[in-house]
């Protein structure tokens, strides 16, 4: 899943949130919300989900998949 980070950087700025915000939404540390953007660790399948779900994607979208 190459360019996963950047493809969630973009998905949190289209809605206007700051990594602390989202970090809220998802119950999980800014950090953690940093290196998944910086592609310094990967979010798990669960995590996925939930981006496809909050921002009403798909997890093909996210996974570059499609556009």
């Amino acid at each position: 899943m190459e360019n996963l980070g950047k493809k969630l950087k973009e998905l949190r700025r289209e809605k206007n949130l700051t990594i602390k915000e989202l970090s809220k939404i998802f119950v999980t540390s800014s950090t953690t919300i940093s290196r998944w953007e910086n592609e310094t660790r990967t979010p798990s399948l669960d995590i996925l989900l939930l981006y496809a779900k909050y921002f009403n994607v798909s997890l093909d979208y996210i996974a570059g998949l499609e556009n």
